[in-house]
């Protein structure tokens, strides 16, 4: 398989949306929801890959000739990269109905932990999208992440118990999804929650729990507040409030409120290579999440489109730490970068 390959025939079991581009930046699809696109004007998910194109690398070469290691380890389990598939859902009202949310989630989780990173799992109204995520995480020795929405109180201890069914190492729950127009004044009810409340939930969890969703400090020291395990950057691609600031452009200021705690953050939007990934590294995120493009490669190849995919990210980040002169991602430091 080839990029284009899977490109070309994702474009054929697309519905009329997606595009499959061959730079996934959001501008042909930009506020076309249904649809990949993003919220009001759509320029949210522009912004996001635009910012980190503005960001180059160093090169150094002047250093020891090795192969640079790209494993990450992150709440007891080692990843062959520092990249993970991002939680989509409704597939086949956006991108096409070749594949249905269960569909998708399983080939998606199995392709994940064999090319040796994890997916994020979706989660809706239908209550048998997060029981055949669960299955499938389940089936992959709990090689994967459910994520839950912002249900109300009875309707996560459903989701919880299927979450702990799942066996999966950890659990997120995207916040922001409260701006979904679909969970908007719909039963069972979804929405924000405060600090008390959101402690509540990671309590009953009982897993390390990650918070996707942040997108400023206040919200970063609140999560921390409650008792998160990890934070994503993130604003849902754009997907639940117009004209948000990039990913890229809050990541170095919520980095550095964190400094000296054990949370751990990752980043989503608009990252779309491994040099992407190196930037996001580099300004101190210690993974990734990258969404939109591994549901092209789902549709494009299945099973085998997802680990060419994550084969090429690690490719391009493995190439990048090189000629940076970093041997481990531990190295990879802001000198790296230049702004």
């Amino acid at each position: 398989m080839d990029y284009k390959t899977l490109l070309d025939t994702a474009r054929e079991n697309n519905g009329p949306y997606c595009k499959a581009c061959l730079v996934c930046n959001g501008r042909a699809c930009k506020n076309t929801m249904p649809g990949p696109g993003a919220k009001g004007v759509g320029d949210t998910a522009i912004r996001n890959y635009d910012a980190w194109k503005k960001i180059r690398v160093n090169m150094d070469t002047l250093n020891a000739n090795t192969i640079p290691d790209t494993t990450l380890e992150l709440f007891g389990r080692t990843f062959k990269y520092p990249i993970f598939a991002g939680p989509v859902g409704a597939v086949n009202l956006h991108y096409g109905d070749k594949l249905n949310d269960v569909q998708y989630n399983a080939i998606l989780v199995k392709a994940c932990a064999d090319a040796g990173i994890a997916a994020f799992t979706g989660d809706g109204t239908n209550p048998e999208v997060m029981k055949a995520a669960a299955s499938a995480i389940e089936k992959c020795n709990g090689a994967g992440i459910p994520t839950v929405k912002p249900w109300d109180q009875e309707t996560l201890k459903e989701k919880f118990a299927l979450v702990k069914a799942s066996q999966s190492f950890a659990v997120a729950m995207d916040i922001d999804a409260a701006g979904l127009p679909f969970l908007q004044n719909l039963n069972p009810p979804a929405g924000s929650k405060t600090v008390e409340e959101m402690a509540e939930i990671i309590k009953a969890a009982g897993k390390p729990f990650i918070v996707k969703g942040i997108m400023t400090v206040a919200g970063a020291l609140k999560a921390k507040e409650a008792g998160a395990a990890a934070i994503v950057v993130s604003n849902h691609g754009g997907r639940v409030q117009d004209q948000c600031p990039a990913t890229a452009e809050v990541l170095p200021e919520i980095v550095e409120a964190l400094k000296g705690s054990d949370l751990k953050i990752l980043v989503d939007g608009g990252i779309r290579d491994g040099v992407d990934v190196f930037k996001a590294l580099a300004m101190g995120a210690d993974a990734v999440i990258i969404a939109r493009p591994y549901v092209t490669a789902v549709y494009g190849g299945a099973e085998e489109g997802v680990k060419f995919f994550t084969e090429k990210l690690g490719k391009e980040l493995q190439d990048t730490m090189k000629m940076c002169g970093v041997s481990k991602l531990s190295e990879i430091t802001e000198a790296q970068i230049r702004y």
